[in-house]
């Protein structure tokens, strides 16, 4: 079927009516820490007080790249009400646009190896029905536009990557990290490049992060001070179950995050398991975190979504699903706070063992490939 010049995707016309469905249902509560952006957004264009390049010095609760606060200008002329509902609206299109993105990305990964192409729309349909309601939670019931970004810049990077496009992963990799700091995570997806390609995306991706946060450091030393800020150590965090009970963040946990999900990321590229790499960072982050918000849950569920539709071979994408259920089922079902940071200690840790360790057949046009390049045959083919 098409519509005009265009043909008519029906799993992306269930996914746009399952958003509509969940945005309806967050719009009632929706937009909790909008005000954070709108806060952060009058502090940099200096409608504020304290704001400019001493913005992060002052207030180092906000705890949001500048690429976001740049974003947030967009809806400034709008009332605050309205603002907010267009930026409600704006980032449930993301969403969407991100399930073509994966699905794109994974029509070129497979081209040539015989996949089937409706196997795999049924693949995206299917985890994109259990990533939705995890990125309403994000865009709309707490509207971070600073998480919004950077995993909406991180999926741009992926699709750029199996076209072979390493210039363009390096740039949307330092965009995703100057949206939200814990980004950084994602960058072992420039181990996936080949050697001299990889080079030059990292010399983007670091010089790009550079132009966005030095200025800031270099003008205000105290900006340093806002690495250290720290948030409580809640019941349900899975570090209780290392025996951290620190009431606030120990001073070692941020480090300890985006060193054990780059490790685990440039682990799944040695190991030519190059799409489970967001999923392993989101991991990272969402078991050593001493927060347990929901809307973390999101980054988990765009790995898995990845995963389901390019890293692994099975026509039932059911590593989304039990991410839904055991991140955000757990949050919603289970009143003990113990027993909602073990089942998130056990999903992290079984599901980086399964990603990582499962036996995978190879696919029919990578046989000749060695196992540990499988991005760089995708890019020859391209």
């Amino acid at each position: 079927m098409r519509f005009g010049r265009y043909p008519v995707r029906w799993h992306i016309v269930l996914l746009t009516l399952w958003t509509v469905v969940w945005f309806a249902v967050a719009e009632r509560h929706a937009a909790v820490s909008w005000h954070y952006l709108r806060q952060g957004e009058q502090l940099l264009f200096g409608q504020a007080n304290g704001g400019g390049l001493a913005l992060y010095a002052n207030h180092p609760e906000l705890q949001i790249g500048p690429v976001s606060f740049l974003v947030a200008g967009l809806f400034a002329p709008f009332s605050a009400d309205l603002g907010e509902k267009l930026a409600d609206a704006f980032m449930s299109g993301l969403g969407l646009y991100m399930l073509v993105l994966v699905g794109r990305a994974a029509a070129d990964h497979y081209l040539g190896t015989g996949v089937n192409h409706k196997r795999l729309q049924q693949r995206v349909l299917v985890a994109g029905a259990a990533f939705i309601p995890m990125w309403v939670e994000v865009a709309v019931r707490f509207a971070h536009l600073d998480d919004v970004l950077a995993l909406f810049f991180t999926t741009l990077a992926v699709r750029a990557l199996v076209r072979g496009n390493a210039t363009a992963v390096g740039v949307l990799l330092a965009l995703a990290v100057d949206s939200k700091p814990w980004a950084v995570g994602f960058l072992s997806l420039l181990l996936a490049l080949p050697r001299p390609a990889r080079l030059r995306a990292a010399a983007w991706t670091f010089g790009l992060v550079a132009v966005a946060w030095l200025p800031f450091y270099l003008t205000h030393l105290e900006t340093l001070h806002a690495a250290r800020f720290t948030i409580p150590n809640q019941l349900a965090s899975s570090l209780r179950w290392f025996g951290v009970d620190d009431p606030r963040t120990p001073w070692w946990d941020r480090p300890a995050q985006l060193a054990l999900g780059m490790g685990l990321g440039a682990l799944a590229v040695r190991r030519g398991r190059w799409p489970a790499v967001v999923f392993l960072a989101a991991d990272a982050r969402v078991v050593l975190d001493p927060s347990v918000y929901t809307y973390y849950n999101a980054s988990v569920l765009l790995g898995t979504l990845i995963w389901d539709s390019i890293g692994q071979r099975r026509l039932v994408p059911w590593v989304s699903w039990i991410a839904l259920i055991s991140l955000y089922g757990s949050a919603l079902l289970i009143p003990s706070d113990a027993a909602r940071g073990f089942i998130r200690l056990a999903f992290c840790l079984g599901s980086a063992a399964y990603v990582l360790l499962w036996p995978q057949r190879p696919l029919r046009g990578d046989r000749r490939r060695p196992a540990r390049e499988p991005v760089q045959g995708a890019l020859a083919r391209n």
